[in-house]
């Protein structure tokens, strides 16, 4: 049950990119980066986020910039 130290450095070597992308995706939907926090409301905030991450881009440019590449 112990974390070995490959892994534990894998872990923390993926995290803030992983946390990088899921601000993005928020982001080129209209909507803030903050709202990844809801991921610690119990079983809704992770089927919000889910749900949120299916939708389609906004192909317009938002408050955030234009994302589109």
């Amino acid at each position: 049950t112990s974390i070995g130290p490959v892994n534990a450095i894998f872990s923390l070597a993926t995290l803030i990119p992983s946390l990088a992308v899921s601000v993005r995706r928020l982001h080129d939907i209209d909507r803030t980066g903050w709202w990844l926090l809801i991921v610690f409301v119990p079983i809704v905030g992770f089927i919000l986020l889910i749900y949120w991450a299916c939708q389609p881009s906004d192909p317009r440019p938002n408050r955030f910039g234009d994302l589109r590449i």
